[in-house]
């Protein structure tokens, strides 16, 4: 009897909406009306979908034109608006002037945007920082672009530090960075287009592409995926990266993140779309592929031998950043043949003390290396610096004065964690520091035999991952037409051609070389 009578209410449950449900779709229907020609209507529409008087920063003015005779309002939200601005040029040029033709632009001296009549977009616009004008009779509200949002300026990044070229960065206005690739690139080609992402927060993102340049599959590929996107708020493009990615849990990125616009611009000049967002102090580079995120903007700023120069080593840490640790393990415990017999009793002569195996020396100061990394990080700026430095060194000493640590495990460590940093994109950097650990751990059980097995399911993996459809180690696999700027670069006059992987509609860069 009991069952019968919990399945039965379960059944009515299912059928009656959520009140929550009922309300949302009695504000979705109101949204796809039309505004009124009724004044008090239309105001009580808008005060209680913007909760006035409740909502403190939405602000409503109520007045009477002179020149038509009737009543009109407007409505705000005072933190996004420049509130002196909408008195002197709007409000006050409504009630005190006398036009005969009562036209609302020879009245107002502000520049009116355009005129809307659907509720749903009216609530967009305001939401945005515009002001609404609403006059009893009108059929249609009219929109005055008053936005006026506060952020700092354009400053220098501190993420993607170089010596040589542009110091400027984006910042968290979308139209400043709009204005900065303009900057760069000076094209009627060039395409700023917008998308609504979310549906509580309404985020708008901004594609940028050459137009005549960009394959339209791949612009459709990423039109289509953001149209996909079901989520109620995204409010960082690092939160939109993950809900774009085809791999979202692999360790390695397939999206570009990056701060600076030049070289965001020069991603768009080869035929890359970027997305830029709101209140995001960077952009998105699609697609991406693994010489991508190796390669730094200052290589191209440098001449060719000084960039091949630091190119080079920066590879060259790679491999000792993810190799170095387990290398040691592996050889210390399952190939000590391998070791010159002098080096062999230097290194058993540093041990003869310490009471742990080789693997929990190097996870022990692995984890005290990443702890010191992400504590500077994250103190004060003034400090950060002094915290890193003495911390390690106050903690090596001290580990190796008690015997709990041998010195050549220090240096390893010391040169595995430096080589780390030389990667410069924060998400390569991650990956490549998770790697050294699954590297160390499959070096502690195995040996070397263990890690090569390991690298060599790793790099099928790697060349496995696509990025909107574009194999991750393109151009070099598979093969593909390009500049060949992959771990040695040509001088400039001589990369003819852009990234054939992208297909872009005009593959020559340059017709001489």
């Amino acid at each position: 009897m009991k069952k019968r009578l919990f399945n039965t209410f379960f059944n009515e449950l299912n059928k009656t909406p959520p009140y929550n449900e009922r309300s949302n779709e009695s504000e979705i229907q109101l949204k796809e009306q039309d505004i009124s020609t009724q004044y008090e209507q239309n105001l009580t529409t808008f005060k209680s979908i913007f909760s006035y008087p409740q909502n403190t920063d939405i602000k409503v003015r109520e007045f009477t034109i002179r020149s038509l005779n009737r009543r009109g309002f407007i409505i705000f939200i005072s933190t996004m608006v420049d509130s002196k601005s909408i008195q002197e040029t709007i409000v006050e040029k409504l009630i005190e002037n006398q036009v005969p033709s009562g036209n609302i632009s020879d009245i107002i001296s502000y520049p009116m945007e355009r005129t809307a009549a659907n509720i749903g977009e009216i609530t967009e616009y305001i939401c945005g920082g515009v002001t609404a004008l609403f006059i009893d009779g009108d059929s249609q509200c009219y929109i005055f672009e008053t936005t006026e949002v506060r952020g700092r300026g354009i400053e220098k990044t501190d993420n993607e530090i170089i010596v040589k070229g542009a110091k400027e960065s984006f910042n968290e206005r979308v139209a400043d960075n709009i204005g900065l690739l303009r900057k760069k690139i000076k094209n009627e080609n060039l395409i700023v287009e917008s998308k609504v992402i979310s549906k509580r927060s309404r985020n708008d993102v901004f594609l940028v592409y050459e137009k005549d340049l960009v394959n339209n599959e791949l612009l459709q590929k990423i039109k289509e995926r953001l149209d996909s996107i079901d989520s109620d708020k995204i409010l960082d493009l690092s939160i939109l990266e993950q809900h774009l990615e085809e791999r979202p849990r692999s360790l390695f990125p397939t999206i570009l993140y990056t701060e600076r616009p030049d070289r965001a611009a020069s991603y768009i000049e080869e035929g890359h779309i970027i997305l830029l967002m709101s209140n995001s102090p960077s952009c998105l580079i699609m697609p991406a592929t693994f010489w991508s995120l190796i390669h730094s903007p200052e290589d191209h700023y440098l001449r060719t031998p000084y960039g091949n120069f630091i190119r080079i080593l920066r590879f060259a840490a790679l491999f000792v950043a993810v190799f170095t640790s387990s290398l040691y393990i592996a050889i210390t415990n399952y190939h000590v043949g391998m070791i010159p017999p002098d080096l062999l009793m230097a290194i058993a002569g540093t041990r003869e003390r310490v009471p742990f195996p080789s693997i929990i020396e190097i996870l022990m100061m692995e984890m005290a290396f990443e702890l010191i990394r992400e504590a500077g990080l994250r103190v004060p700026s003034p400090i950060g610096p002094t915290i890193g430095i003495v911390g390690a060194l106050i903690l090596g000493q001290a580990a190796v004065q008690a015997n709990i640590i041998s010195p050549i495990v220090i240096i390893v460590i010391a040169l595995s964690g430096l080589s780390s940093f030389i990667i410069s994109d924060i998400s390569m950097n991650f990956a490549i520091r998770l790697a050294r650990f699954l590297f160390i751990l499959v070096a502690g059980f195995l040996g070397i035999y263990g890690a090569t097995a390991f690298f060599m399911a790793a790099l099928f993996y790697l060349v496995s991952l696509k990025s909107f459809g574009v194999p991750y180690f393109a151009p070099m696999t598979p093969h593909s037409i390009s500049s060949k700027d992959l771990i040695v670069r040509h001088v400039p006059f001589k990369e003819r051609f852009r990234p054939g992987y992208l297909k872009p509609k005009d593959l020559v860069r340059q017709r001489k070389g």
